[in-house]
């Protein structure tokens, strides 16, 4: 008996493409700490991981600072846009498990509503969308969709939850890919 060159052995049917689900891809430029706790001796050495579905990202550890500049971009593939992301706070140790430095989670869906309008022939810096800080989001300020240089981009201020105090700015760009399902 012969095999399908379309479909291997114990396959059922033709593979389906990571790209089939995928709408495209959220850059997260994880930008700096704030005030975060201390969990070494006088300081920490905090690193940030960003989750979105089965993905794990993770910036550089800085050594030594509470209030760190990462200004580092992270790329996850979404899929999902109801799906939150979740941030949390690490201090890196040596010899022992890394401490937790608080946690915080934020919906995409008001980013990626701004993304799917048509946006040509308005001047950058335009605000598209504001959402406020409230009891469902770890928003500690009012964030912004802007219009610029071609791009929709969200800056956004997360509260860390679970400690004692800290904040994480980051910034969101959405990547359109050809070939994906899009928006």
């Amino acid at each position: 008996m012969e095999h399908s060159p379309k479909t291997p052995k114990g396959e059922s049917s033709p593979k389906k493409s990571v790209m089939d689900n995928l709408l495209g891809l959220l850059r997260i430029r994880v930008k700096r700490g704030v005030n975060l706790a201390i969990r070494d001796v006088r300081s920490s050495d905090p690193y940030v991981v960003l989750k979105l579905a089965k993905q794990r990202l993770k910036t550089r550890v800085i050594r030594k600072d509470i209030n760190p500049e990462w200004n580092e971009d992270l790329t996850l593939s979404v899929s999902d846009p109801n799906q939150p992301i979740f941030l949390t706070v690490y201090d890196h140790d040596t010899f022992s498990m890394d401490d937790k430095m608080g946690d915080a989670e934020f919906d995409i869906r008001p980013f990626l509503e701004a993304v799917k309008m048509k946006f040509e022939g308005i001047p950058s810096g335009t605000t598209i969308t504001k959402i406020q800080p409230c009891r469902s989001n770890c928003l500690s300020e009012g964030s912004s969709v802007i219009w610029k240089d071609g791009k929709v981009v969200q800056d956004m201020c997360l509260r860390l939850r679970n400690v004692e105090c800290g904040e994480v700015e980051l910034q969101l760009q959405w990547i359109d890919l050809p070939g994906s399902k899009r928006l």
